[in-house]
């Protein structure tokens, strides 16, 4: 049974509808953030980085991060709109939150020690109410969320 180790909320202000995480030393990321960003890949996987493409233009996405010891049940709670899972390698342990305007976040993710292998699930809701709001009345707020959930790939 895997066991919670640590969680985080975020508000992500999200632009250009992308937003990703990163490996924590930009020097060890061949491709950084913006570069190799695909328009309309939910979740799409790079090398010590992971972009994620949101249903909306500009708001303030609502993510929860949640570090677990071992591969975690799905969370069936709620109606998910969109899944996916993807494998991510850290150097440092830490991984950074990066928006296509504002750069690199003040927020960072502490996964473990040291560098690893891990697996992450990103589930995500509200895309269809956030890409309405965003297209007919301006900037939305916590109206698309996300969970992602990383966990120690074996090895």
């Amino acid at each position: 049974m895997a066991n919670l180790v640590r969680q985080q909320t975020l508000d992500v202000e999200v632009a250009y509808r992308g937003f990703c995480f990163q490996e924590s030393d930009d020097s060890a990321v061949p491709v950084p953030f913006n570069d190799g960003y695909e328009w309309g890949v939910f979740l799409n996987p790079h090398v010590r980085r992971f972009d994620l493409f949101s249903a909306g233009h500009t708001h303030t996405a609502a993510v929860t991060v949640k570090v677990w010891d071992a591969e975690p049940p799905l969370d069936d709670c709620s109606a998910w709109d969109e899944q996916g899972e993807v494998d991510f390698e850290t150097t440092t342990g830490e991984v950074a939150l990066w928006t296509l305007t504002l750069g690199r976040a003040k927020d960072v993710i502490t996964l473990a020690e040291a560098g690893g292998r891990w697996r992450v699930r990103v589930s995500c809701s509200g895309r269809a109410e956030v890409e309405r709001i965003t297209r007919t009345e301006g900037v939305a707020h916590g109206v698309e969320r996300y969970l992602v959930e990383f966990w120690p790939q074996e090895t």
